[in-house]
């Protein structure tokens, strides 16, 4: 006859556990050491939960508090294409994961890009058939299309003034706008 308990062999040699046994139970709870691996964002983000800590995320060296003072002290020095391509996008997605350092991290992220538009701007209208290369390889992805749609406008405003800028038309919403008001006259 068992007492309280009964004693089921446990299967900790072999391929196999059993369920039933204590000491197979009490050794499934041994803690193995963690390990550092690289996920790319996406598999990151799906594996986060507030809840359950299934992971935790380091941050990146560019977000971290000795590039922020570098950024805040002159943003303009800093190749942000060469530290990652998209640092601003990326930078904004690392908020989601909950980090003591968010509000830090989006501080200097706006900051950042505050300090940097004005030169990039400047850059992209007072460079008119120049060659911007060695500038526009420093840039971000962000910073790359501001710098493009500042060239346009600036390519744009040369061709109006030198007239030759496409004449200027009215809009079919506005032609036939025209016409109703017409035909509601006549009647």
């Amino acid at each position: 006859m068992c007492e309280a308990y009964c004693r089921v062999e446990s299967g900790a040699l072999g391929p196999e556990e059993n369920f039933l046994s204590l000491d197979d139970i009490l050794m499934s709870h041994e803690k193995l050491p963690g390990s550092k691996i690289e996920l790319p964002l996406w598999l990151a983000k799906g594996l986060f939960d507030n809840k359950r800590r299934i992971l935790s995320v380091e941050l990146p060296k560019i977000y971290q508090e000795g590039w922020r003072t570098v950024f805040s002290a002159d943003a303009n020095v800093v190749d942000l294409h060469k530290m990652g391509p998209h640092f601003y996008g990326f930078g904004s997605q690392l908020l989601r994961f909950d980090s003591p350092e968010n509000a830090d991290i989006s501080q200097s992220l706006l900051q950042t890009f505050i300090g940097r538009f004005r030169r990039i701007m400047d850059s992209s209208q007072n460079a008119y058939n120049e060659d911007t290369s060695a500038l526009v390889a420093r840039l971000d992805e962000m910073e790359r299309g501001l710098f493009q749609t500042g060239q346009k406008g600036l390519n744009d405003f040369q061709c109006w003034e030198k007239g030759q800028a496409s004449q200027i038309t009215a809009s079919n919403l506005v032609q036939n706008y025209k016409k109703r008001k017409f035909t509601d006259m006549e009647d």
